[in-house]
């Protein structure tokens, strides 16, 4: 596999699990017992942290990303064993 094909599909890795990690332990002004800024949205978030966030997306895409590329390896799941048209008799 080529380094620019790592650095795109690991990129790809680290935006969906930014996203899938971003809600988790969010809190909002009421939850924490704080004051809201006027104008802020009641579901706001009021301890967003980005570090954190990109911290559990760097480790979770680096495990999801080494799965895909031992998978790419050693072949374990291939083209044919995702083609579904022998399963529904096509």
């Amino acid at each position: 596999m080529k380094w620019t094909s790592i650095v795109a599909i690991y990129s790809l890795f680290w935006v969906f699990s930014a996203f899938l990690v971003m809600p988790f332990g969010v809190r909002t002004a009421d939850e924490l017992g704080v004051e809201k800024i006027p104008g802020q949205v009641h579901s706001a978030p009021a301890n967003w942290r980005p570090g954190r966030v990109a911290l559990r997306a760097t480790i979770l895409s680096a495990v999801l990303f080494g799965l895909y590329y031992v998978n790419y390896v050693n072949r374990w799941i291939t083209i044919d064993d995702l083609d579904v048209s022998r399963l529904l008799g096509i």
